[in-house]
């Protein structure tokens, strides 16, 4: 069988592309494999509770869509027993709910997480001696809020939250180091809110007359002492008082403010 000189050149054209787009589709491969080696995962701890765990999922893939050419982040949840918490709580095991949290995110760094969050204010409680025990960092939504605070350069903020959030002293300590003064409502107005969070907002329940009320208390507590924001502290909260401001108040969402900074992380 005899080649024409046209038809030789061809085929050398012909296997010169196939050569070309080989090292491209290698090329490419690897830098995917090394773009996939370096991306960092975070692990989230959910279930506390399950309806501001979907809303951190939701706006932490919207937030790195957006900021990575539309892809994906690589995050591990553990969700965890909301009950069983609770009864550690409100029992004062605070050293065997510490244990089971660090056993959470012992799981969570097992799974290769890098780093790792709660998606709930009320954990850190014991924050600081899980992180201590923790081989892999912790990313605070306490220490998120505060620096946001001092961005925004508010002296005096209120909270509202779980009444274990609202009387323990991990958000005082924390916001005291930067001269921020936090103001909570009154034994009757957190028992409200806390009831209201324990047995309507764990529950997926949102309705307008306790939004109102809500909202009337930040009323009361701004007329009171003067506060210039309001911390929703607890991350079903924002699910109930929807907005950024109130009556020229701005409401900082807790939930908002933390997925911002484990962005940060995660692109960084």
């Amino acid at each position: 069988m005899t080649f024409s000189r046209a038809s030789i050149e061809f085929e050398g054209l012909i296997s010169f592309f196939i050569v070309v787009l080989s090292a491209t589709f290698e090329f490419r491969r690897d830098t995917l494999l090394l773009q996939s080696a370096d991306m960092k995962t975070l692990g989230l701890i959910g279930g506390v509770g399950p309806e501001s765990t979907i809303e951190y999922y939701r706006l932490l893939v919207a937030g790195y869509r957006e900021q990575s050419d539309g892809n994906y982040p690589p995050i591990i949840i553990n969700s965890v027993n909301l009950k069983m918490y609770l009864a550690l709580i409100n029992a004062g095991e605070l050293g065997k709910f510490a244990d089971e949290l660090v056993i959470a995110v012992e799981k969570l760094a097992s799974a290769g997480a890098d780093f790792a969050a709660f998606a709930s204010n009320t954990p850190h409680i014991v924050f600081d001696e899980i992180q201590s025990r923790s081989r892999i960092p912790l990313m605070s939504i306490v220490e998120a809020t505060r620096e946001k605070v001092e961005t925004l350069g508010l002296k005096k903020v209120g909270l509202f939250g779980t009444r274990y959030t609202m009387q323990a002293k991990f958000y005082p300590e924390v916001f005291s180091r930067a001269g921020i003064a936090l103001v909570t409502p009154n034994d009757e107005e957190q028992n409200y809110i806390h009831d209201k969070y324990m047995n309507e907002l764990l529950n997926d329940k949102f309705l307008p007359d306790t939004r109102e009320r809500m909202l009337a208390i930040a009323d009361d507590v701004k007329a009171r002492h003067g506060i210039e924001a309001l911390i929703l502290g607890g991350t079903e909260i924002p699910l109930l008082l929807r907005g950024d401001e109130h009556n020229g108040m701005p409401l900082l969402d807790t939930t908002r403010i933390h997925v911002e900074r484990l962005l940060a992380e995660l692109l960084s």
